[in-house]
C-alpha cells in the first residue's frame, strides 16, 4: 500500500482542508495494520485495517468509539485535556467510524497525538508511570458496562481453553516435532490444575468483569516528549470485556523480564523484581481501594499466568507447524516457549514472596 492509495480515501473523511494535499508517509512499526501519517495541520493517523485479523470492523471500531468517548467525557468533566488522553476517531463524511473502498478495503483515521513511545523501559520509573496511567484508565471506565463491548477475539485469555488447544496439538502432532519437545510438553501439562483461577473468579464474581486492553506492552503507552509523563494507552484494537489481571500480567511478562522473549541463553532469562514493584506501586496508587481483595491476591499469579499462557501458545504453534506466529528460523517458536517457561517456573517458585510484596505496597499507598 502506498501514500497515493491512502490519499484516494481521504476524501471520504471529515478532515481539515489542508489534509487533502499534505504529504503522506509510512508511520510506526506495527505488524498487523498498515499505518500512515498525514503531515497536515493538524496531523492525522490513517490505518488500513487488516480484516484477516479483524474480520468485524464494525464491532472493532464501535468498541474503540464507546471507550474513547467515555474516557473523553470523564476527562472533560474534571477539566483535563482530553486531546492526549485517549484516541479520537475522525468520522467519515456520512458519520461512520470507518470507510470501505469499492475494493472492500477498510480505513480509519485518528487525530495524531504528538508524543513518543518506548519499546523497553529505560528505567523502572517508566513502568511506574505507565501503571498509574493504566490505573486511571480503569478508574475512568469503572462505571462503563463492559458487556456492551464486542468480543474481538473470543476466549483470548481463557487459559484453560488454551490448554485444550495445546492438548489437541499434542494429539495431532501435525509438524512431527513432538518427540523433540517432550520435556516442554511435560512442563506445560504439569500446571493444568493451576490455570483457571482468574476464569473461575470472573465466573463466581470475585474477579469483576472490566474493560481490558489485552495488549499492555510498554510501547502501547504514549509519553510526553519533554517530561516523559505517561499520557494514555493506544492501540485499542483488542479492547474487550475481561480482567485487569490479564493486563497487569501481560505488561510485566515483558516489562519484568531480564531478556527478550526469544533469548535462547536461558541463563540470561530471569524475573526482575524492581519493575514488578514499580508497576504494582503505580497501579495501586492510581486504583486504590477500587481493586478487589481477590484481584489484589492474584496480581503476582497473573504475571505467572500470562507468561505461562504465552509459552503454551508458542509450544502449540510449534507443534502445529508455525502457522500463527511469525518466525525467523525453524526453532523460533520452541525457543520462545522455553524462554517463557523459564520465567513462569521462577514466578511460580516466588509466589509467596511476591504476594507479601503486593500486600506491603498496598498497605503503604491505600
Amino acid at each position: 500500500m502506498t501514500g497515493q492509495n491512502v490519499r484516494n480515501v481521504l476524501s471520504m473523511f471529515d478532515l481539515d482542508a489542508s489534509a487533502y494535499s499534505a504529504d503522506i508517509l509510512p508511520y510506526g512499526n506495527g505488524h498487523i495494520n498498515s499505518t500512515f501519517i498525514v503531515e497536515s495541520t493538524p496531523k492525522y493517523i490513517v490505518q488500513k485495517i487488516n480484516t484477516c485479523v479483524f474480520p468485524n470492523p464494525d464491532g472493532l471500531m464501535n468498541n474503540i468509539a464507546l471507550v474513547s468517548s467515555h474516557i473523553t467525557s470523564k476527562m472533560k468533566a474534571t477539566g483535563e485535556d482530553a486531546s492526549r488522553g485517549t484516541l479520537h476517531i475522525i468520522k467519515t463524511k456520512d458519520g461512520q467510524n470507518f470507510a470501505e473502498t469499492p475494493e472492500g478495503e477498510i480505513y480509519r483515521i485518528f487525530e495524531f497525538i504528538d508524543a513518543i513511545s518506548h519499546d523497553n523501559a529505560e528505567d523502572p520509573s517508566q513502568l511506574y508511570r505507565a501503571a498509574k496511567t493504566y490505573g486511571k484508565f480503569q478508574k475512568m471506565l469503572a462505571d462503563f458496562n463492559a458487556d456492551k463491548l464486542y468480543e474481538i477475539i473470543p476466549f483470548f485469555h481463557h487459559t484453560p481453553n488454551r490448554m485444550k488447544t495445546l492438548e489437541k496439538a499434542i494429539a495431532e502432532n501435525k509438524s512431527g516435532r513432538l518427540d523433540k519437545v517432550k520435556k516442554e510438553v511435560e512442563f506445560a501439562l504439569s500446571f493444568k490444575d493451576k490455570i483457571s483461577y482468574i476464569v473461575d473468579g470472573i465466573e463466581n464474581g470475585s474477579v469483576p468483569l472490566r474493560v481490558t486492553h489485552n495488549d499492555t506492552k510498554l510501547n502501547n503507552f504514549l509519553f510526553d516528549k519533554d517530561t516523559d509523563e505517561c499520557l494514555c494507552l493506544i492501540d485499542l484494537d483488542t479492547i474487550m470485556p475481561g480482567s485487569l489481571l490479564y493486563d497487569f500480567g501481560d505488561a510485566l511478562r515483558l516489562g519484568a523480564s531480564s531478556a527478550a522473549e526469544d533469548e535462547t541463553d536461558l541463563d540470561k532469562v530471569n524475573f526482575c523484581i524492581e519493575p514488578f514493584e514499580q508497576f504494582t506501586r503505580g497501579l495501586l496508587e492510581s486504583l486504590g481501594s477500587e481493586i478487589t481483595p481477590r484481584e489484589l491476591e492474584l496480581l503476582p499469579y497473573s504475571e505467572f499466568l500470562m507468561t505461562f499462557e504465552v509459552g503454551i501458545r508458542f509450544l502449540t504453534d510449534y507443534l502445529d507447524g508455525d502457522v500463527y506466529f511469525k518466525t525467523h528460523y525453524p526453532e523460533h517458536n520452541i525457543d520462545r516457549a522455553r524462554n517463557q517457561f523459564k520465567l513462569a517456573a521462577e514466578l511460580d517458585s516466588r509466589m509467596e514472596e511476591l504476594g507479601a510484596l503486593v500486600k506491603k505496597i498496598y498497605s503503604e499507598v491505600v
